[in-house]
């Protein structure tokens, strides 16, 4: 089994900038798809963001397409979200995730499909 740790969460204004990481451990996630959620009190879980197992492909929410950033180095069992232009609705907890066996995948949106998740890091940006 994988274990994943999320790190980089904070308080930050309208406009700045945080870089989440993701820190896995027991089992290396080289095979695996990964995927950054987020979810705000009352709503549901929603994707953000999502790479494929070689990092060689990328996919977005389109409320953060452009300002987020997904990468991955799989030689640290790491992987990254990088936000910019953070807007108060970006405000939830983010949890990252893996999905084994994802080679057939067509999608990488929904959270049923990650078999692996982090614990969760608050990220509050203020108005």
């Amino acid at each position: 089994q994988v274990q994943l740790v999320e790190s980089g969460g904070g308080l930050v204004q309208a406009g700045g900038s945080l870089r989440l990481s993701c820190a896995a451990s027991g089992r290396t996630f080289s095979s695996a798809a990964l995927g950054w959620f987020r979810q705000a009190p009352g709503k549901e879980r929603e994707f953000v963001a999502a790479i494929n197992r070689l990092g060689g492909s990328t996919y977005y929410s389109d409320s953060v397409k452009g300002r987020f950033t997904i990468s991955r180095e799989n030689a640290k069992n790491t992987m990254y979200l990088q936000m910019n232009s953070l807007k108060p609705e970006d405000t939830a907890v983010y949890y990252c995730a893996a999905a084994f066996d994802s080679n057939y995948f067509t999608t990488y949106k929904f959270a049923g499909q990650y078999d692996y998740w982090g614990q969760g890091t608050q990220v509050t940006v203020s108005s």
